[in-house]
């Protein structure tokens, strides 16, 4: 930065300089350089320097849609503050690129993506590969997203440093030109040929005015120009035959290259990260956003700053080399301290907006049942009306050290504490079944805004109950309370130790610890699901390899131990557990294939004979009136270089599959494409995969996998259709050009992960499947309040809305306008039709886009009512003044 900034000031022909599309860089460079920030803003300003669309370069598929907003969103913030905002849509090393991509750009007054992977396929040392089948023509293409949007798509065909170390020397820069001239030709559609003078680990190529001067005069008939990426794109669009350009429809995943080079085990690289990841985003996005949000309808302050720190340290761990675990061991141990610091601060904004919330609800009707009820308030911060069995802790008695009372009878009266005769009561008056479990004595303390620290004694419980049809958004009342009433009794859900049956699901577990599912509404079983999947890995973090001729271990035919763990009320779980032993780690071999650089498709390494225990624990939980199976595996991984998966194979016929995306349920292929040659043909997902297809009695039928943080599956060409979903994947070196061991990446430890099943009736948007795999990323809030009066209801919700194929993304306050905006999108590639009731005291409302600015195309709302028509696979962001 230094030497930019010397070279910007000093040699007027070296023009401009574009600053990698993001902003952080200017945050990190005014911490050691503060001095600078006048020369730097002043170039900035003149344009030499070019700044934005981003925060930071992201990679695509791993973070979620909101986080994919809040960086554009950080991004033009940020850059706007020091001068004019880059409209580049600029992705040069990101590992593939999601299908709304033109969408999202278009939405921020972007009309490009300038990208390097997802077309071409791209080797070791990212040289670039040869291919009879790109999905492009030209190094310029036209990008369409599923909803219609086009944005004019550049290729970086010989990658994004192509015009690297131009050279000064004649003889030397004949050749040169000669060379790179006849490469860029090759590709492109227009005359205007792209030269990238730069790369990441590059320094600036100070006499690149000289470089492109001797260039002129060794190749008289071409004119170089020291550009700009709008000047370039404004003379390729003057150019172009746009009849001539290829459209390249969707997600851009190399498909049609030999699979070896996409980088896409990146998604299972350092699970641990996934997981904090998918903590860190949900507690923002589906938690704190919507409850800080509702909590300002009641009278208090967005935590506009709060939030926006939060995210900026969520984001700063989002760079596709940091969040695809495919660094050194520093840069992610850097990473888990910003993953706790982000979540605790949106953990913060989420006990205070559910506690101010809680103040305004009105609980006066538990004052009838004695002056020590014990209200409570339980959030639902998710987008759709929820049941489910939560857990909740209460103090019943409290005794501050203010009030003088010693130690010694302090604890004497938290002991002596009658706790029987109370029973669990809704606001309707209800009893409800509830486990309460004593958690004794408990240290705790209040951090009150106009006093010092308030520490207390308390008796704490926890209930364990099931709270049904709590509303979208919203909240619902109980109170734990003296009663004699009792609830009316649940059916057992556990009905022995191997079947789980709520009458809608069930579940029988067998022998070998796999366990068959049954949709009752439907009749469809899925059997065998369940089994675990050990295989070798002489891969790297970018990229899995299993070892050639070595079969997987599985499960299967290894006896489990099965026992009930929980039964009610409102769930009931069983336990499964099996001791197996795996090998310990690759064979001696792979260490001297590491040493020697060995492109990790050519490795001979097998697996060890030596063997280590690896006890696997699998909890399947099912709730009262539930489709939803859940799952938490968990194990302590002793082995090196290995990958472990679940198998749930769904008996289903079907080319393709669905897996959650970025604003989309992308359907993928099932088989790849002929220069397919990897064996294996993983994929990116975030909240879930789905297989749908017609079953063995004809009958349409499908089985969604959803899981949290687990961002690897793939549908085996196994005859079954099998959704692998990975759950650890152990290597010890970073791979690509070099030899950088990373023993921390074998992840040796304990890990536990979560997942669910759905069965449904073959279709995943009209049966709900998704919704439920939605709400498994968005934990319940409760927190306890006192018995008072309240503007809202006991029970309630700030906004409710309805559409078919809809699903709901996001309810905040726009950083820009200070309006409340809720975002939602279709998942369908078909029109929808979205109905909203706006909160209370909405006066106006009007149709934004992802930057969340206000604009003119207004939407009429009749009594707080909107109807809005979504276009195939439309965003949707509403501002509500």
């Amino acid at each position: 930065m230094d030497s930019l900034l010397d070279t910007l000031e000093t040699d007027p022909g070296y023009r401009s300089f574009f600053l990698d599309g993001q902003t952080i860089i200017l945050d990190d460079y005014l911490e050691v350089r503060p001095e600078n920030r006048s020369r730097l803003e002043k170039l900035i300003r003149e344009g030499r320097i070019g700044i934005g669309p981003w925060y930071i370069l992201q990679d695509a598929f791993l973070t979620s849609g909101e986080a994919n907003v809040r960086n554009l969103q950080i991004g033009h913030e940020e850059a706007g503050r020091w001068g004019p905002v880059s409209k580049i849509g600029y992705f040069p090393d990101t590992f593939g690129l999601f299908g709304q991509t033109p969408q999202l750009m278009r939405q921020a007054g972007i009309d490009n993506a300038l990208f390097g992977r997802g077309v071409k396929p791209t080797g070791f040392n990212n040289e670039v590969g040869e291919s009879s089948a790109y999905e492009s023509s030209f190094s310029e293409l036209v990008w369409e997203g599923p909803d219609g949007s086009r944005v004019l798509g550049i290729l970086f065909a010989n990658w994004y440093s192509n015009g690297n170390e131009v050279p000064t020397d004649e003889e030397q820069a004949r050749a040169y030109w000669e060379r790179k001239l006849a490469d860029a030709g090759r590709y492109a559609s227009t005359p205007h040929l792209l030269f990238m003078n730069g790369c990441d680990h590059q320094p600036i190529q100070t006499d690149l005015a000289e470089a492109i001067r001797v260039a002129g005069a060794v190749e008289p008939d071409v004119e170089f120009v020291h550009s700009n990426f709008p000047d370039y794109l404004d003379a390729v669009r003057a150019a172009a035959d746009g009849s001539a350009l290829s459209v390249v429809r969707g997600e851009l995943r190399s498909q049609l290259t030999d699979g070896w080079g996409t980088l896409v085990n990146t998604a299972s690289s350092r699970v641990y990260l996934k997981q904090l990841n998918a903590a860190g985003q949900s507690v923002l996005e589906r938690s704190a956003e919507p409850l800080a949000a509702y909590a300002r309808l009641v009278g208090k302050d967005y935590p506009q700053h709060l939030l926006a720190y939060a995210w900026k340290l969520l984001l700063q761990n989002h760079p596709h080399d940091s969040i695809c675990g495919c660094s050194v061991d520093e840069v992610h141990r850097e990473m888990v301290t910003r993953f706790d610091k982000s979540r605790h601060v949106a953990e913060t904004i989420v006990a205070d907006s559910a506690a101010f919330v809680a103040e305004a609800v009105d609980t006066s009707v538990f004052g009838s049942y004695g002056a020590d009820a014990l209200p409570f308030v339980v959030f639902n911060p998710s987008g759709w009306k929820r049941s489910g069995t939560i857990s909740v802790e209460l103090d019943a008695a409290r005794i501050y050290f203010r009030d003088g009372v010693g130690f010694g009878e302090m604890n004497r009266r938290m002991k002596e504490l009658d706790l029987s005769g109370r029973a669990l009561v809704g606001a309707d008056g209800r009893t409800l079944a509830c486990k309460v479990e004593d958690l004794g004595l408990q240290f705790g303390y209040d951090l009150p805004d106009d006093a010092f620290r308030q520490p207390y004694q308390c008796r704490r419980v926890r209930l364990t109950f099931q709270a049904d049809a709590v509303p979208a958004l919203g909240h619902a009342a109980y109170a734990w309370v003296r009663s004699d009433a009792r609830p009316e009794t649940a059916p057992d859900i556990a009905a022995d130790a191997r079947t789980l049956d709520n009458g809608v699901l069930r579940v029988e577990v067998a022998e070998d610890g796999s366990f068959a599912l049954t949709d009752r509404r439907t009749g469809q079983t899925f059997p065998g699901l369940g089994i675990y999947e050990d295989s070798g890995d002489i891969g790297n973090e970018y990229m899995f390899m299993a070892p050639k001729g070595v079969e997987p271990l599985t499960t299967r035919g290894v006896p489990a131990a099965v026992s009930v763990v929980e039964n009610g009320p409102g769930r009931a779980s069983l336990e499964i557990v099996h001791e197996w032993a795996v090998p310990a780690s690759a064979d001696e071999t792979l260490d001297r294939e590491q040493r020697e650089i060995v492109y990790y498709p050519q490795r001979q390494a097998g697996r060890s004979a030596k063997l280590v225990p690896l006890r696997l624990r699998t909890v399947l939980s099912l709730e009262q009136g539930s489709g939803r199976l859940d799952i938490v595996s968990s194990f302590d991984n002793q082995a090196r270089d290995h990958r472990v998966r679940l198998l749930f194979p769904t008996g289903l016929q079907a080319d393709t599959h669905t897996a959650d995306s970025i604003f989309e349920a992308a359907v993928r292929s099932t088989e790849p494409a002929p220069e397919w040659e990897n064996p294996s043909n993983a994929q990116h997902q975030q909240a879930f995969a789905d297989v749908s297809g017609q079953a063995a009695n004809g009958s349409a039928a499908g089985l969604t996998v959803a899981n949290v943080g687990l961002c690897e599956y793939e549908v085996l060409r196994d005859g079954r259709n099998t959704i692998a979903v990975t759950l650890l994947r152990s290597t010890g070196e970073l791979g690509d050009w070099g030899y950088f061991p990373t023993p921390e990446a074998q992840c040796i430890g304990p890990h536990e992960a979560r997942l669910a099943l759905v069965p449904h009736g073959g279709d995943l948007v009209a049966s709900g499947a998704f919704a439920e795999a939605y709400q498994l990323q968005t934990p319940w809030t409760a927190v306890q309040t006192g018995v008072h009066v309240g503007k809202l209801a006991a029970v309630g919700s700030p906004l409710a809305w309805e559409g078919e194929s809809i699903a709901f993304s996001a309810f905040k306050a726009s950083p820009v306008t200070g309006d409340l905006v809720v975002r939602l999108y279709n998942l369908k590639r078909e029109p929808a039709s979205l109905r909203l009731l706006a909160p209370a005291g909405a006066s106006s409302a009007y149709k934004s886009g992802v930057l969340e600015q206000e604009t003119a195309d207004a939407l009429e709302l009749r009594d707080g009512r909107l109807e809005l028509a979504v276009g195939p696979a439309e965003i949707v962001t509403i501002g509500l003044r």
